[in-house]
């Protein structure tokens, strides 16, 4: 009988670890603003689950050009395993091709209000959160790095923390790309829009202490100037922030790498 007790509970010493796993969700969240529903994708670790369920921090991924929401999932597939293991939740919403502005020429595109509104309010209604800034941060991939920045820099009271991997965050050298016309009309027609929507721009809005910041790109990706431009710029300012250049290209591996960091630099920001 002793025997048996023993491996009983050998048994469920190897599967506890098992039965505590993150739970992936694939919700539709539905936004006034443009009229519609938004696929999102919500990563919850085992601690913000369940009848003893504790409030964690919250990180918004939001993806690049011709992304998703299941962009950042496929890009790092132990994204529950870091959930559960930090135990944070991870939201990546579909951006579409927006670039996360609500768009001066496009009515039915309004991400900026939906990022830092809308899907903030939904995360914090239905699942337990840190509901203030000092439990929420946001980051993203290139075009998604643009938008991280872009809400945050503009809504301080609500991000307490923001990143950007290889990110578009000076648009206008790229005028001809990614359909930003789409959202700002053509550049020679509308430069005063585009140097409004811009991130580099919105460093005005900022003061040392406001947000905890993160940025990196990589040493032959052709964002790495207007990168080495917004940290000269915030450094001009004197505002506080991580700046790192590492060896790489404007690709999946690159960003499977540097999202690593950026947690880690978010991990640090809730713990204080």
């Amino acid at each position: 009988m002793k025997g048996k007790l023993f491996l009983f509970c050998l048994l469920l010493w190897f599967v506890a670890p098992i039965l505590q796993a993150a739970r992936v969700d694939t919700v539709l969240v539905k936004s006034p603003s443009m009229g519609k529903d938004v696929q999102v994708v919500y990563v919850l670790p085992d601690r913000a689950l369940g009848k003893k369920a504790q409030a964690c921090p919250v990180i918004y991924l939001l993806h690049g050009y011709s992304g998703n929401a299941k962009s950042w999932i496929a890009l790092k597939p132990n994204l529950p395993q870091i959930a559960d293991e930090k135990g944070i939740i991870f939201v990546c919403p579909d951006g579409k091709n927006s670039w996360y502005w609500d768009s001066p020429v496009n009515p039915s595109y309004r991400y900026e209000t939906f990022i830092s509104s809308e899907l903030v309010s939904f995360t914090d209604t239905h699942y337990n959160t840190v509901a203030s800034r000092r439990g929420r941060a946001i980051t993203g991939l290139s075009m998604g790095g643009h938008g991280a920045l872009w809400n945050a820099f503009r809504h301080i009271d609500v991000f307490g923390a923001a990143g950007s991997t290889s990110g578009g965050v000076d648009i206008r050298p790229f005028p001809m790309n990614w359909e930003m016309n789409k959202q700002l009309g053509e550049f020679a027609a509308n430069k005063d829009s585009w140097d409004r929507h811009t991130v580099v721009n919105q460093l005005d809005k900022l003061k040392n202490g406001d947000l905890a910041i993160i940025v990196d790109c990589g040493e032959n990706d052709f964002f790495l100037e207007v990168n080495k431009d917004l940290h000269k710029r915030l450094l001009a300012r004197g505002i506080d922030h991580d700046f790192i250049t590492r060896p790489g290209v404007h690709n999946g591996e690159y960003w499977n790498n540097s999202i690593d960091y950026q947690i880690l630099f978010f991990t640090k920001f809730f713990k204080k």
